[in-house]
């Protein structure tokens, strides 16, 4: 069964803006990445998948339940971009009254909010109050009440935007070691750096619509390329399965270059090749695309298709 699951889900503001006919199914124990720029729609998912937005067509589910039911929102945790907490209580008072509402047996509060304490990388600010918190201990104390109840599925809107590079690894880890224990995190972000050290499975979104999902190293086909450091090359010869060739640096003795296949395969056998022609290769680097290359293909794409229809 799917964690996460929608068919045509719609959610539009009179008929404008929002997102539009996003179907998608993601498993358990996934960090799927909904990406997208400013404004394109992504947290206005996230609301309606919560029940926080009415849907305007089609459905969702999580865990099988209906969005917008006690029973789906009972097993899902929730990072919001923008959210603010009363200031004047201390973190530990802040994660008492959520586990309150959460109905976490008294029995249990005070170790299941020591836990998350120690998840987040707050130990010993706790007892501080909110006021006096930076914008990254305000984060990781959002973090605390996310994962508070154990939930089945985490929803996070930009969770590293206020961090510092320290915070955001402390991010990419946690949501790694929640990924482990069998938990599906559901990440919005527009920083694809983050996104792609995390995520294997990713939607593009723009401008309201969902241009492409799936696996992200498989979303644009590529030819196979490496970077190879070889002896000064002269008049060499490429057997056919090079399809293309460039020179980046050329030295006295050694040659940089750019070499560009169909297959990875050919790659050893490039080497034996230059090997046999007595042309000695000092290094070789495979040059695989970033989730960056990935996502501006799809969205110059989609401008692409959207100029000719106008045309």
């Amino acid at each position: 069964m799917s964690v996460i699951e929608t068919n045509a889900l719609t959610k539009t503001y009179n008929g404008k803006g929002g997102i539009s006919d996003v179907s998608l199914s993601i498993g358990e124990g996934t960090i799927y990445g909904f990406l997208g720029p400013n404004g394109s729609g992504k947290s206005t998912f996230v609301r309606t998948m919560l029940g926080l937005l009415k849907p305007t067509g089609g459905e969702g589910f999580i865990l099988g339940e209906p969005i917008g039911s006690i029973k789906s929102r009972e097993q899902a945790g929730y990072l919001p971009e923008l959210f603010r907490y009363p200031d004047w209580l201390t973190g530990r008072q802040l994660l008492d009254s959520h586990a309150e509402l959460c109905k976490i047996p008294v029995r249990q509060r005070k170790k299941r909010i020591q836990e998350v304490i120690e998840l987040v990388g707050m130990t010993g600010r706790e007892n501080g109050r909110i006021s006096g918190f930076s914008k990254g201990m305000s984060q990781r104390i959002g973090l605390a009440c996310a994962i508070l109840n154990d939930p089945k599925v985490i929803f996070l809107d930009e969770p590293t935007s206020a961090l510092d590079p320290i915070g955001r690894k402390d991010v990419r880890d946690l949501m790694l070691y929640l990924r482990d224990q069998g938990k599906t995190v559901f990440l919005n972000s527009h920083l694809l750096y983050e996104v792609e050290s995390v995520c294997d499975y990713v939607s593009i979104v723009h401008e309201g619509d969902m241009i492409v999902q799936g696996a992200w190293r498989e979303l644009m086909q590529i030819d196979a390329q490496v970077e190879i450091v070889t002896d000064h090359l002269t008049g060499v010869q490429w057997p056919p399965f090079v399809i293309g060739h460039k020179i980046i640096k050329q030295e006295d003795t050694r040659t940089r270059s750019m070499i560009q296949f169909e297959n990875e395969s050919d790659i050893p056998r490039l080497i034996h090749y230059l090997s046999a022609n007595q042309i000695g290769v000092f290094e070789v680097k495979p040059i695989t695309p970033h989730l960056e290359d990935v996502f501006m293909h799809w969205v110059n794409q989609k401008k692409e298709s959207r100029h000719v229809g106008h045309q």
